[in-house]
C-alpha cells in the first residue's frame, strides 16, 4: 500500500482527525475566508475533508450544498458516522483529488484545507490535482486552500540547512524537490511539501488560476489555543477560475 495513504487510513490518525472535528472545529480564519467567498446556496466541493471538521463547521453556518471528499476511506467512514450522530446532511464520498469523477464546471467553489494539497506526494500529482479542481469549477468560481510557507516557517534554520544540502547534492534520495518532508511513522509516512510563495504563484498561474490574495493565518485572525496547538501557522490562498 502507498505509505502516505496508509498513514491517513490508520486508526490512530483517523481518531486524531475525529477528535479535531469535535475539539477544534472551524478556525476563525477559515470562517472569515469561506463566508466571504461562498454564498450559502453555492455548491462547494471540499477536498481532503478528513473526519469532517470544515464541512460540519460550514453546515452549522447554514451551508447546505457541500460535497466533502477524502481519498482515505476510513476518514470518510468516520465523517459519515459523525454526520449521522449529529443528523448533519452533508454529502460525503471517497474521491482522489488527482482524478475527480465530477463533470466539468460542476461547483461554485472549492476548498482544500489544512495544507491537504501539499500532502500529495510528487509535484506532478499536486499539479494534476490543481488541474482537476480547475476543471470542475465553473468560470468565476473561487478556490481557497492553505500551504505552509518555507520562507515564513518556524523551522527557518532547518530549511536553510536543507537548501544547502540540496545545493551540495546531499539531500535524501527519497525526496523529489526542495521543500519535501517525508517523516516515517508507525502508521506509514507523513508527507508534506513546504513551498515558497514564488513557487506557488508560478504553479497556480501555469494551471490557469487568477490569484486574488494570499496571507498568513496569523495575519487574518487571532486563533484560539486549540487551533494553534492543532496546526502551525499557514498561508491562505484565494484564487479564481477566470470568467
Amino acid at each position: 500500500m502507498d505509505p502516505v495513504k496508509q498513514y491517513f487510513e490508520s486508526a490512530g490518525v483517523v481518531t486524531e482527525y475525529a477528535a479535531a472535528t469535535r475539539r477544534v472545529g472551524l478556525w476563525v480564519s477559515e470562517e472569515k475566508v469561506f463566508t466571504r467567498l461562498f454564498d450559502k446556496d453555492d455548491a462547494v466541493l471540499e477536498l481532503g475533508c478528513g473526519a469532517g471538521r470544515i464541512a460540519f463547521g460550514l453546515y452549522e453556518l447554514g451551508y447546505r450544498h457541500l460535497m466533502a471528499t477524502d481519498y482515505a476511506r476510513p476518514m470518510v467512514k468516520q465523517a459519515q458516522q459523525i454526520a449521522q450522530m449529529l443528523d448533519y446532511r452533508v454529502a460525503l464520498q471517497v474521491a482522489d483529488a488527482t482524478a475527480l469523477r465530477f463533470e466539468d464546471d460542476a461547483f461554485d467553489g472549492a476548498i482544500f484545507g489544512f495544507n491537504g494539497l501539499m500532502q500529495i506526494p510528487q509535484s506532478g500529482q499536486r499539479e494534476e490535482a490543481l488541474r482537476e479542481i480547475h476543471r470542475v469549477l465553473r468560470p468565476g468560481a473561487w478556490f481557497a486552500f492553505t500551504t505552509h510557507d518555507r520562507e515564513r516557517s518556524e523551522h527557518k534554520d532547518f530549511w536553510e540547512a536543507e537548501a544547502q544540502r540540496w545545493r551540495d547534492g546531499r539531500q535524501s534520495p527519497d525526496l523529489e524537490k526542495l521543500g519535501d518532508r517525508a517523516e516515517p511513522a508507525a502508521e506509514g509516512c507523513h508527507f508534506m511539501h513546504v513551498p515558497t510563495v514564488d513557487e506557488m504563484e508560478a504553479l497556480l498561474r501555469r494551471i490557469g488560476f487568477r490569484i486574488e490574495v494570499h496571507a498568513m493565518r496569523s495575519d487574518l485572525a487571532n486563533e484560539p489555543t486549540a487551533v494553534r496547538e492543532f496546526s502551525d501557522d499557514c498561508r491562505f490562498w484565494v484564487v479564481q477560475k477566470p470568467e
